[in-house]
């Protein structure tokens, strides 16, 4: 696997900026919308466990969790993107990640931060 499939963060040509920031150098906060979020839970399948527990043993990165876990964290950005976007908003400020188990059934990701309408400061 290479290094591709362990990354994440927003597409390079969406029309929605999502930063950790409070603000974007250069723009100025239009108009404030509110908090975005979104949510998914994944669970995990009987393969993944047993070769978790067993990788546990013997230490070392759980690759195919890893991967899991990226793919998760990239949908519930898609879907905060996508709320931004129908709520009129073109940036998400102070973007995070809250990560928990869901009832030992799953892993619960939800990315949540600032809609915003931003536009460029006028020099």
């Amino acid at each position: 696997m290479g290094i591709e499939e362990y990354g994440g963060g927003m597409n390079p040509e969406s029309d929605v900026l999502v930063v950790t920031t409070n603000d974007v150098p250069g723009y100025r906060v239009e108009r404030v919308i509110g908090e975005v979020f979104g949510l998914t839970v994944r669970s995990r399948h009987l393969g993944s466990q047993i070769g978790a527990g067993l990788k546990s043993m013997i230490g070392g990165e759980l690759k195919g969790l890893t991967k899991t876990l990226v793919e998760t964290r990239n949908q519930a950005m898609d879907r905060l993107i996508e709320q931004a976007r129908a709520r009129g908003g073109n940036a998400v400020l102070m973007f995070r990640f809250d990560v928990t188990e869901a009832s030992d059934v799953g892993t619960e990701v939800c990315a949540y931060g600032t809609a915003c309408v931003i536009v460029p400061q006028q020099q």
